[in-house]
């Protein structure tokens, strides 16, 4: 590691650690008033300094539901598309990211408390982000993720978790239901003037709504903050996950329309994973603004029978600081996150779903180091103009060690700006409009295909967006309008010989185009209309072996609503979700899905002030449908690459706060 890369990761540690040595400052003794209302209202600002898509969710948008996956949680969150797979997989998309991936997570950045949970290469497994834990969600789509440094097409999610001032006391949740599916949650805070603590437990277990996709987990976050003095604030957070999942597999199109239950029990697959995170934040006060430094160490051991047996074992680790001034007429945020990581990646026939022989050895090594800065000039009353960069400096290195002896070595520089205008023509109404170039570093599962190292290149590209948000009367919208020209986008291809299997490669040029809205209608005083609606318009532009083709995976119209009718004592929900009509399976376009429209139904009773009852029920016409696709070169009857929408299922649970 050169002295450069050393001092740029010591230097928040340094930062860090400063306030310790210097002189005590007296602690104020009034109560310190923070509730997880104001801490909403606050992000929900942040967002208000944003020219582009960009929305806050609340856990009481999702408590009512049976929240297993970010799906649940992000259902009305506009131009998001999240569609599960099975138990906590999902599909997740904002602005098409990620198409040719049919696992795992690619071209977004997800967070926890603002540090960073992908890999130092930038895969990922959202499946380690638990909505049961989080006090709210911070969605910035696209390159409005730029004060966290993200720098992808699709942008970044920042999940946010309570401290002990935000949710004091004890609170308890029980929940279960279809598949024999059980949850259960309890969290503790408590806060003084001098500091706060907070602690949870959630345990998960289900058979699945399908053959062999039995679940179970165990998850701990916990977080403790000091206040070291008036303007300064030091808070640790720990968090430790144990999943058990077993993998159901795809199907073909005929069994989703047949027998959507059936699952794949050959070679007993699964994803096991054993995670521990543990960071540091400490928040110093400046003026008008804020300086925030931190370190983050990441452990994790992943068990994955699949054609293979995988076996990699994980360490990552990094440090980053993170300034906001508000000078009025004159603002900025400016930063720099650094993560270094290491796996030691193994693989072994799958026996059963037992260690067999060693069939690869290898370690991989990433660094990616992200530095940004965006400026916000405010010349006249209501206008803001914008103007930002996000640099990305990055390594990966395999050092094969079986069954040969080889090394492969790419290295990434990218520079991405951004240019953006807000203005505010009315009070609670605001305008906006960027230009923003986006890149993404390929991972190792695009680096390391199969056995070879493939030196890829980034995936580039520069999005136009348009849009606005606010509330007229009982309306309340959220609009973008985006075109995103790429430059690389990573796909599939057939090479040369039909018998080899589709790999990745970095495709010419690709159009992501599309709508996002959200619109809520409060109809009454006591009934409340949530919608959203995405329109997706991919595709190849002049392909050698495409030509103008759409690319598959996600439809071309979606759209979900809810009408909430009651009060806070009592209210029911019915929903839906329709896609008119379904995506394409393959790059050739030579199959298309069908669409559906699937109903709901929640409810929500308050049982004085302590206690809440709740239920949740799915899919209530028991509509047989292909939810998501495994994008494939050429579709075949046989290609199981489809999984089912979720089966007919109903949960119920109760909530409690002390």
């Amino acid at each position: 590691m050169s002295k450069s890369v050393r001092a740029l990761l010591g230097a928040p540690v340094l930062l860090a650690a400063l306030p310790a040595f210097a002189q005590e400052a007296p602690v104020r003794r009034d109560e310190i008033v923070v509730t997880a209302e104001r801490l909403v209202e606050e992000a929900i600002q942040r967002v208000g300094e944003t020219p582009g898509g960009a929305n806050v969710v609340s856990a009481e948008d999702f408590d009512e539901k049976l929240a297993v996956s970010l799906r649940d949680a992000l259902a009305f969150s506009p131009g998001i598309y999240a569609q599960p797979r099975f138990g906590q997989e999902v599909r997740l998309s904002i602005r098409g990211s990620g198409i040719s991936r049919g696992y795992h997570m690619r071209g977004l950045t997800l967070l926890q408390d603002g540090i960073p949970i992908n890999l130092a290469d930038d895969n990922g497994d959202f499946q380690e982000l638990d909505p049961a834990f989080l006090q709210h969600i911070e969605v910035f789509r696209g390159a409005n993720a730029l004060r966290f440094g993200a720098s992808t097409l699709g942008g970044a999610i920042n999940g946010v978790t309570p401290t002990g001032r935000s949710s004091k006391g004890f609170r308890l949740r029980v929940d279960g239901g279809s598949f024999d599916t059980l949850r259960g949650f309890a969290s503790a805070g408590y806060a003084d003037e001098r500091g706060d603590a907070w602690l949870a437990i959630a345990g998960d277990r289900s058979d699945g709504d399908r053959d062999h996709a039995r679940r179970k987990a165990l998850r701990v976050n916990g977080n403790i903050g000091l206040r070291l003095s008036e303007n300064v604030e030091t808070r640790f957070y720990a968090s430790a996950q144990t999943i058990r999942q077993e993998l159901p597999g795809a199907l073909t199109y005929a069994a989703v329309r047949a027998a959507p239950r059936s699952g794949n029990f050959a070679n007993d697959q699964a994803r096991d994973i054993d995670s521990l995170r543990l960071q540091n934040r400490t928040s110093i006060t400046l003026g008008a603004g804020k300086l925030d430094v931190g370190v983050f160490l990441n452990a994790k051991q992943l068990h994955h029978p699949i054609y293979q047996l995988v076996d990699q074992k994980a360490l990552d680790w990094g440090s980053y600081a993170r300034l906001d001034q508000d000078f009025g007429t004159f603002g900025f945020t400016a930063g720099v996150t650094a993560r270094f990581g290491d796996v030691a990646s193994r693989r072994f026939v799958n026996v059963n779903g037992e260690q067999g022989a060693k069939t690869f050895a290898a370690d991989q090594a990433a660094r990616t180091i992200d530095a940004y800065a965006e400026a916000r000039l405010r010349p006249v009353d209501r206008l803001t103009l914008i103007a930002g960069a996000v640099y990305t400096s990055g390594l990966r290195r395999q050092d094969q060690i079986f069954p040969a002896l080889a090394t492969g070595r790419t290295t990434f520089d990218q520079l991405s700006p951004k240019l953006g205008l807000l203005f505010e023509p009315g009070d609670g109404i605001q305008l906006y409009t960027n230009l923003s170039r986006s890149h993404e570093l390929p991972g190792f599962i695009e680096l390391a295909q199969i056995s070879d190292f493939v030196p890829l290149d980034a995936q580039r590209g520069w999005t136009a967006e348009i849009g606005g948000r606010g509330r007229i009367g009982p309306l309340r919208f959220d609009l973008s309008l985006y075109r995103a020209d790429l430059d690389g986008e990573l796909l599939q291809y057939n090479t040369a010989p039909p018998t080899i299997p589709a790999s990745t490669f970095n495709a010419g040029r690709t159009r992501h185009q599309g709508v996002e809205l959200g619109l809520d209608v409060d109809l009454t005083a006591w009934a409340r209309l949530r919608q959203v609606y995405q329109y997706s318009d991919f595709g190849f532009r002049d392909d050698a072996q495409f030509g103008d083709n759409r690319l598959p995976v996600i439809p071309e119209h979606f759209y979900r609503a809810e009408l909430r009718v009651g009060g806070e004592a009592f209210h029911v929900a019915p929903s839906l979700e329709w896609t008119p009509r379904g995506a394409w399976a393959d790059y050739a376009n030579s199959f298309r899905t069908g669409g559906y429209i699937l109903f709901g139904l929640s409810a929500e009773a308050k049982i004085e002030d302590r206690f809440t009852l709740f239920a949740d029920a799915r899919n209530l016409g028991g509509r047989k449908a292909a939810g998501d696709v495994s994008a494939v070169v050429q579709y075949a009857p046989a290609s199981a690459i489809f999984t089912p929408v979720e089966r007919r299922s109903v949960f119920a649970g109760v909530r409690a706060a002390f």
